[in-house]
């Protein structure tokens, strides 16, 4: 019997033992990949939790992070070769020192050779350190010379400029044809002014970058600077939401719905949107995060009157005339209500058809659902016997949820609920499984491990072919 047929009839033979499992508490079943060790030196190698991989799916960028909450100390950014492990240094902040830049979370534009990461502002020192607020969008163009561009421009001395912003941008997130960015952000004037006035909060929202610049300041400084993209706010927070409302405090882990956006209800398509999770107060009082969406099928850079897309002195900027939130879940009425789990960065179908988050069952395990775009019921995907304790990742043909509980990686079919353990059995000890990439094409899973040796612990990138 050839190679060939013998693995044929293992998968066959997989896929017939998974299809007979269809239980409340999926059995899984064990397959165990090949797993392959791409770094190995004593450093932080630490992965964005999505679009890590090149778009030919020959590289994988990573920041040299060992702690994922130190981006401040961090100043280096690296790719490593997945055929023959060739590591290769794309960008080191000069100057670096415990108070900055801070460069970190890369991500590869899926249709081009460039990268983009976070950045801290050029001025840090003990008093003006890294910060939510002090930070940008970095890019480097790997087919032109490793050149480096900020994306976002900033403009925190009034009058303020429309298409700038004047905060810091965070886990940034191409689109899926690689011609927008997504990111979290804080604001800088606001942050300032929540200091003497205490109806202000600085409050996370989300925005996006268009292809509608560049965008010059009028005064560059290390505060102030032009940038190659027109930004805006596209959630709107505040500080006291009233209890029961759809109002949110906070805006953050927000991801692309769809390759090319989704399709509505009457059969027409939004080109472009945004899900996200939105910080609601329930009737009680209580803190529920709910899944929310924004259609940006308008033109991005109009305002509404007395609504600036670059805020006041008072004000946070403003979302673009047409762009309104709307909230696609509602959990409260749930024995754990909310969006509950590992930290989630929010997924989608690539048709765009469901949106995916993590959340806790009526047995207390977290698993994965799912809501329409268009709203309505949720869906449970996953049903398994404990909860899983890292974020998760969708395949490219959106069959399949991989995903980690306990070290492992298990996948799970998402038309099923079908439920499979993919890593094998480790020789090496290990902590810290997470930041789970699935290729472009489908055929290979990145993450990180941090591995134990007598030199320490270091983050170290590992691929299942």
């Amino acid at each position: 019997m050839t190679a060939m047929i013998r693995s044929r009839l293992y998968f066959l033979g997989v896929a017939l033992t998974l299809a007979a499992c269809g239980s409340p508490k999926t059995p899984v079943i064990n397959m165990n990949l090949k797993e392959y060790q791409l770094t190995s030196d004593a450093k932080g190698h630490y992965l964005n939790q999505r679009q890590a991989f090149s778009p030919d799916d020959q590289w994988l960028v990573y920041d040299n992070r060992n702690d994922g909450s130190q981006i401040g100390l961090n100043p280096s950014v690296e790719m490593v070769n997945i055929a023959h492990g060739e590591v290769k240094q794309v960008y080191s902040a000069p100057n670096a020192n415990a108070f900055g830049p801070g460069v970190g979370a890369v991500a590869f534009n899926p249709k081009q050779n460039e990268i983009l990461f976070i950045h801290g502002l050029s001025h840090y020192d003990a008093t003006n350190p890294y910060d939510f607020t002090r930070r940008t969008g970095l890019a480097v163009d790997l087919d032109n010379d490793n050149k480096l561009a900020r994306k976002d421009a900033r403009d925190v001395v009034p009058p303020f400029t429309p298409g700038a912003l004047r905060g810091g941008t965070h886990a940034h997130s191409y689109s899926g044809d690689g011609s927008w960015i997504s990111f979290t952000y804080n604001d800088d004037v606001i942050a300032y002014l929540s200091k003497t006035d205490s109806s202000k909060k600085d409050l996370r929202n989300i925005g996006v970058m268009i292809d509608k610049g560049p965008v010059a300041v009028e005064s560059e400084t290390a505060e102030s600077f032009g940038g190659t993209m027109f930004s805006v706010i596209v959630s709107e927070t505040t500080e006291s939401p009233r209890p029961g409302s759809d109002e949110i405090e906070k805006a953050y882990e927000e991801g692309w719905v769809g390759t090319n956006g989704y399709a509505k209800a009457d059969g027409s398509r939004v080109k472009k949107a945004l899900a996200f999770l939105g910080d609601t107060r329930a009737v009680n009082g209580q803190l529920v995060a709910e899944v929310f969406i924004v259609d940006l099928d308008t033109d991005l850079t109009k305002s509404d009157p007395e609504r600036p897309l670059e805020g006041t002195t008072t004000s946070r900027p403003f979302p673009p005339a047409g762009v309104r939130q709307r909230r696609l879940t509602y959990t409260t009425d749930r024995k754990d209500p909310g969006v509950q789990g590992p930290r989630q960065w929010l997924r989608s179908l690539p048709d765009g058809s469901m949106v995916f988050f993590p959340m806790k069952d009526d047995s207390g395990f977290v698993q994965v659902y799912a809501v329409s775009p268009n709203g309505g019921n949720t869906r449970q995907i996953t049903h398994n016997g404990f909860s899983l304790d890292t974020s998760f990742s969708i395949s490219a043909d959106g069959l399949y949820l991989a995903y980690g509980y306990n070290q492992d990686i298990y996948l799970t079919n998402i038309k099923t609920g079908e439920t499979s353990k993919v890593s094998p059995e480790r020789s090496y000890d290990s902590t810290d499984l997470e930041n789970i990439n699935w290729s472009n094409e489908g055929h290979a899973l990145a993450y990180n491990r941090k591995v134990i040796t007598a030199d320490g612990a270091w983050y170290q990138v590992f691929i299942l072919k």
